[in-house]
């Protein structure tokens, strides 16, 4: 129903103002009729409605739709077809609208669950569904009928039954199981891992029907963890037979057409259990009397392009990955190993091919100049994050200690020198909690640890940025294409979300101004004491742009930079051997640069899929931490653990432990018998009657009631009310409504890539 008559006003014919609030808050479209009974609009008046109308539609700030009604642009119709896409993050079912026109992206469609016995929607699936509007972008979709079956691949666990066997989904978008009949099992024994084939339009007892065409082992093999989410993201694993051979064809470079830098004492510092090593770095105080108290820095990377040229068998296996996909076991590489880990990897007292970058900066960090060059190197060590932390705190050893004062100590006097230019210009720094999981040699999680954050970690961090400004500044330079590593401002949408829901905690973020990464940084210091910390930090990660590879420089927002490429890591993203090419046929540094045919438009087509490469390895890597974890739990079922409410939804509850980092859902139907309402810009669920609130960051107690290694999903009953401190029905009773579990989902909140 339209909204109701707005009260008579001195002026019979409303502004263009009210008029548009008056059709935008309209669940359905309204015609002239409506407006005009709405406003008491007669005679001329009605004419003058017409002219106004047609005006606003014109601006396009109007949409029409069927049966000359009007309502918001690009609005979607009642009854339309739709496209089930997957699952968000917070684990519900979207779908997005075939016939979408507009130039911003469609509407958001949640669409609400099937009747019991009915096989879930998967992703690809077409259906014909009754829209409603219920919030700005937003519709809850019903299906009315199916129009087409999804297609594609099912991972899952086989078990046997009497008829043949059934697939337990190792996808949580797959909400239901898939039958297999006798004759379709290929062989597959009970609790293996298998790859099957959707079979359309066959369905028995409510089911969907498969046929096996893998087995992939035992699902209780630690191994098979990992490999669900590779083969579940569509992550390639095996590299063509002529990419193999390229790289193991692959030897040593010369010194010919290359600077010697064998003597200058580079060093590689990585993380204890990194075994590529594509940048390694060195500074000294700059001899120049005119910087005085300024820094000679100088950074190399391994020499990729020198090995993977354009249109090679290397670079279309490199182009497909996108980049390399890091698991708590293992790693699924961009490069096969004889490169990855071998010719392209800065291995101690070794002579490796790089691309460098010296740049001289001032005492306060500000860059004066710099140059590039492609050398031969021989790195000096291969050092550790904590073991260089130590040095630097007085506990150097064997290694680190002849290096302390020609080496590590003038690395940490230009890094405060980039950290003050760093905060000066007021880049955004979201210092979230992550965890690491600690794989044993039995495949097994032997424990669950906070990822230290050590200033050399922002010593590298800050080297490697001073690094890639200086590979965009250089292509912008020479008129060459460059591939910006882009993250535009955060939406203005989520941006006046934001600002409400900080308002309610007492944080003012500027408004009327250019907003710029410093606000938020003002906001997460005043925060930093307070109990807000982690809530404030969250909610500022969410509101920001993700940021894409693009040929287009629209600058980096949160770093605070005009132009900027990611340049370091040749070995492990396709994007920085781009910039490579391009640094290469710019400087006339060697005949392997970008290729002749490479275009705007194809770097255009180029970024999609790297940024696409980059999510799909970023979800995989999720999932399979998610399922290590499930299986590290799930001997501790029913215990009960702290945690904090780390997402809220229409179904429920996110809750993240205290001490391991485990992300798991408290299901709405275990909440207090209550009418729950979803305040989403308030990041709140609030219940009608009760007034019981629980809020985004809320301290909470839960008790583990399912822990699922097959999707990943821990399932959590909540003991105490978020943010009240008092037992609900009975000291350390889990709340009840009604019956049922829910499989899990998750809403972790990652440390984006700048």
């Amino acid at each position: 129903m339209p909204p109701r008559h707005p009260k008579q006003k001195p002026s019979p014919l409303p502004t263009r103002e009210e008029l548009l609030s008056y059709i935008r808050e309209s669940p359905v479209p309204v015609g002239k009729r409506e407006i005009a009974r709405a406003f008491r609009l007669s005679g001329a008046e009605r004419i003058q409605l017409k002219t106004l109308l047609k005006e606003l539609q014109q601006e396009g700030t109007l949409g029409r739709e069927r049966g000359r009604r009007f309502g918001a642009p690009g609005r979607l119709p009642e009854v339309t077809l739709v496209e089930i896409a997957g699952t968000d993050a917070d684990g519900e079912l979207l779908a997005r609208p075939l016939a979408w026109e507009g130039e911003s992206p469609p509407p958001r469609i949640y669409m609400a669950p099937e009747r019991r016995g009915t096989p879930a929607l998967g992703a690809g699936e077409r259906v014909l569904a009754r829209l409603k509007h219920v919030g700005a972008g937003s519709y809850e979709g019903r299906v009315i009928r199916r129009v087409s079956e999804a297609p594609g691949k099912v991972l899952g666990v086989f078990a046997l039954g009497p008829d043949g066997g059934r697939i337990r989904p190792a996808e949580r978008k797959d909400k239901a199981e898939y039958g297999v009949a006798r004759g379709d099992e290929g062989g597959a024994r009970e609790g293996e891992l298998v790859l099957a084939e959707a079979l359309p339009g066959h369905h028995r007892l409510g089911l969907r029907h498969a046929r096996v065409v893998e087995r992939l082992g035992e699902m209780g093999n630690p191994r098979s963890i990992s490999l669900i989410a590779i083969l579940g993201r569509g992550i390639p694993v095996d590299f063509p037979a002529d990419a193999l051979a390229a790289a193991a064809a692959a030897g040593p470079v010369g010194l010919a057409g290359r600077t010697d830098l064998r003597r200058t004492p580079l060093v590689t510092i990585d993380g204890e259990d990194a075994r590529d090593f594509d940048d390694a770095v060195w500074a000294e105080a700059d001899p120049d009397p005119g910087n005085r108290d300024g820094w000679h820095l100088l950074v190399a990377i391994a020499d990729v392009a020198h090995y993977v040229r354009p249109g090679s068998a290397l670079d279309r296996a490199a182009g497909e990955r996108g980049n390399s996909a890091y698991f708590p076991d293992r790693v699924v590489p961009m490069l096969p190993e004889g490169l990855s880990n071998g010719w392209c990897s800065l291995k101690p007292g070794e002579e490796r091919g790089c691309l460098a970058v010296h740049m001289w900066i001032d005492k306060t960090g500000n860059k004066l100049r710099h140059r590039f060059e492609r050398g031969l190197m021989r790195s000096a060590a291969r050092l550790t994050y904590s073991r260089v932390q130590a040095a630097r705190d007085g506990q150097a050893d064997e290694l680190t200690g002849p290096l302390m004062e020609p080496v590590i100590a003038p690395l940490y006097g230009a890094f405060r020198a980039l950290l003050a230019a760093r905060l000066e210009r007021g880049a955004l720094d979201l210092d979230l909690p992550e965890r690491q999981v600690v794989i044993g040699k039995d495949g097994r999680i032997e424990r669950i640890i906070p990822r230290a954050r050590l200033d050399s970690h922002r010593l590298i961090e800050e080297f490697m940025i001073a690094a890639n400004v200086s590979a965009a500044e250089t292509l912008e330079q020479k008129k060459t294409l460059c591939m910006y590593r882009v993250h535009d401002e955060p939406a203005a949408e989520k941006v006046e979300t934001l600002r409400d829901f900080l308002a309610s905690l007492g944080y003012k973020l500027a408004k009327g101004q250019v907003l710029r990464p410093r606000h938020f940084t003002q906001i997460l210091e005043k925060a930093a004491s307070t109990p807000h910390s982690q809530l404030v930090s969250e909610v500022i990660l969410r509101s920001q742009a993700q940021a894409v590879y693009a040929p287009d420089n629209r600058g980096h927002f949160g770093l605070a930079l005009r132009r900027y490429a990611h340049f370091t890591s040749p070995i492990r993203r396709y994007g920085d051997l781009l910039v490579h090419r391009g640094l290469i046929a710019s400087l006339g540094l060697g005949p392997d640069g970008l290729s002749a045919g490479a275009t705007q438009a194809h770097f255009a087509r180029l970024g999609e899929h790297i940024s696409m490469t980059e999510r799909r390895a970023d979800a995989a890597e999720r999932d399979a931490e998610d399922r290590f974890i499930a299986a590290y739990l799930a001997a501790k079922v029913g215990a009960s653990f702290a945690g904090r409410i780390s997402g809220v939804t229409r179904f429920g509850l996110f809750v993240t432990l205290e001490e391991t980092g485990a992300d798991g859902l408290v299901p709405i139907s275990t909440l207090p018998s209550d009418y729950y309402i979803h305040e989403e810009a308030r990041h709140r669920l609030i219940g009608r009657a009760s007034g019981i609130a629980f809020v985004l960051g809320d301290k909470v107690e839960v008790r583990l009631a399912e822990a699922d290694m097959v999707t990943g999903g821990l399932i959590f009953e909540l003991l105490v009310e978020a943010g009240r401190g008092r037992p609900a029905k009975g000291r350390g009773r889990p709340f009840r409504t009604q019956g049922g579990s829910l499989r899990g989902g998750k809403a972790k909140v990652r440390r984006s890539h700048p």
